[in-house]
């Protein structure tokens, strides 16, 4: 088998496992209503997404194998892009988790999404820098990766993986046609610590009376 073929084989693989923790976002209502993606982060219920696929209300998600569900907004920050939702369900698959502080220029990475709404679609690239105060970006202090790749509208709040396929960023803006950015999966952790008391386990924050849901 060629490296070609071989590279194949692997993204194909990839997309395969990570498309069953990706979910579809629909938001809104009659011509307001608008879509996204979002990304399971525990088996059961809690799923993150960029604050601006949210929308106005109307929330419904649609998991991999057809299902939807009604969904709760119980934390966002529109500074960082995130936001927190959950549904009813149990068992969701799950993506691992990988390290975006270790990440450096060049390595290859994998976005999935919805892109105008084609389900799981992929595209791959590489990374250019991470960290804060990248250049393009409007917002001092934050943290991003910034990407060598096609993000497109759809890709919002989908999956960032590693050439293992660990989930390193959420999919969060495109500055241009040929560079992206992505929030590291650090910064999401620090979110859901901050708003949810947790970091990876939603069943109890979702649930808990300390939670407000907004």
């Amino acid at each position: 088998m060629s490296v070609l073929e071989q590279l194949n084989e692997r993204l194909g693989n990839l997309a395969a496992e990570a498309r069953r923790s990706l979910v579809r976002i629909n938001s809104g209502r009659g011509w307001l209503q608008g879509s996204g993606s979002g990304t399971i982060w525990h088996s059961d219920g809690l799923i993150v997404t960029n604050a601006h696929v949210i929308g106005r209300g109307g929330l419904r998600v649609a998991l991999y194998d057809g299902r939807e569900f009604s969904a709760k907004l119980i934390a966002a920050d529109e500074q960082l892009d995130l936001a927190a939702l959950f549904v009813e369900a149990s068992n969701l698959p799950t993506v691992a988790l990988g390290d975006s502080r270790r990440v450096r220029a060049g390595d290859w990475v994998t976005a999935i999404g919805f892109p105008y709404g084609i389900d799981g679609g992929l595209t791959s690239g590489v990374i250019i820098g991470s960290g804060a105060d990248l250049p393009e970006m409007p917002s001092s202090g934050r943290e991003w990766i910034a990407l060598s790749l096609h993000l497109r509208p759809g890709h919002s709040g989908g999956m960032l993986l590693d050439a293992q396929g660990r989930l390193i960023g959420i999919n969060t803006m495109i500055t241009s046609l040929e560079v992206g950015f992505a929030i590291p999966v650090h910064v999401v952790k620090r979110f859901l610590k901050a708003k949810l008391g947790v970091m990876e386990a939603p069943s109890a924050a979702a649930r808990s009376e300390s939670v407000t849901i907004i």
